[in-house]
């Protein structure tokens, strides 16, 4: 008898879209254990009842991190959306190399090496503390995702039709959360053949007024783009009493790509076959798979 024990995969951002995800991917692999990091017991219960484990983790309590990380082998380190960020993923690293955790595949942002807009710098920052403690790493970099346009901060994005965004006509690169979650789990099951790799994640890249131009061909109803300017989404973050530093980034940002002023906006990439056999997911397949949602 075998007394073989599977790596143990502790999956942060678990009740999140690429966390979740990643989730039911890696729940095809029989050779690897699966722990779903959560904040609280209502938020294990899903997990618990589909037989997945848990630990409680976190990342602004440390006193959590030690205990959620014993035994873990690798991890999926996916990190929230506010300045603290650093300070949390500095916190986390830093008690994952005295668990003994070997690998980490950490969800970061778009972005050339070279980027300046700075939310996108400071996941770039995260990636070289990583590289500087010694971990086994895989980097994922995606662009904007896919079902940002399904829903976004919690509401409904496209309403009647009218697709709303800050970007005026900048072309950006796209990619499916699925597809994000597919390269993750194969990552975090096969460090040998991934560490030590950076993979920027954008495989279709549409303007605003394309991708209405496409819905209206798919659903065959008319789609139309309404270009806002930046300053809409920034006093709608006051409004709602957002945390301002990481807003006033993305304001900065969406300024940026509304200027045609960041490299490699509509940069694709040609990795996820040899990643995963499979081809990625395009604007045309995504619209045909969430016509439900789409149409009106």
């Amino acid at each position: 008898m075998s007394n073989t024990t599977h790596p143990k995969i502790l999956v942060t951002g678990a009740t999140g879209q690429v966390g979740s995800k990643t989730i039911d991917f890696l729940l095809l692999n029989k050779e690897v254990e699966i722990v779903a990091a959560v904040r609280s017991p209502e938020k294990a219960a899903p997990f618990t009842a589909r037989g997945i484990a848990t630990v409680i983790l976190d990342f602004d309590d440390e006193q959590t991190h030690l205990s959620a990380l014993k035994g873990i082998d690798r991890i999926l380190m996916v990190t929230g959306y506010t300045v603290d960020m650093l300070r949390q993923s500095k916190a986390l690293l830093d008690n994952a190399r005295k668990a003994g955790l070997k690998h980490v595949v950490h969800l970061g942002a778009c972005g050339r090496d070279d980027t300046t807009v700075a939310h996108w710098a400071w996941h770039q920052l995260i990636e070289r503390y990583i590289e500087w403690s010694g971990f086994s790493y895989t980097h994922l970099r995606p662009e904007a995702f896919m079902q940002n346009v399904l829903s976004y901060g919690g509401k409904k994005a496209i309403e009647n039709g009218v697709i709303q965004a800050y970007v005026k006509d900048a072309r950006l690169s796209w990619v499916d959360v699925d597809d994000v979650a597919q390269v993750a789990a194969i990552a975090l099951a096969n460090p040998e053949l991934h560490g030590g790799k950076t993979y920027r994640l954008g495989y279709d890249a549409v303007t605003f007024e394309e991708l209405a131009a496409l819905m209206t061909a798919v659903i065959g109803k008319p789609f139309y783009y309404e270009a806002l300017a930046p300053e809409v989404f920034l006093q709608s973050m006051v409004d709602a009493g957002a945390e301002m530093t990481y807003m006033n980034c993305v304001y900065d940002h969406w300024k940026r790509y509304a200027a045609g002023t960041i490299p490699g906006a509509d940069d694709t990439f040609d990795n996820f076959p040899e990643i995963t056999g499979k081809q990625p997911v395009k604007w045309a397949d995504f619209i045909e798979k969430h016509k439900d949602v789409l149409d009106y």
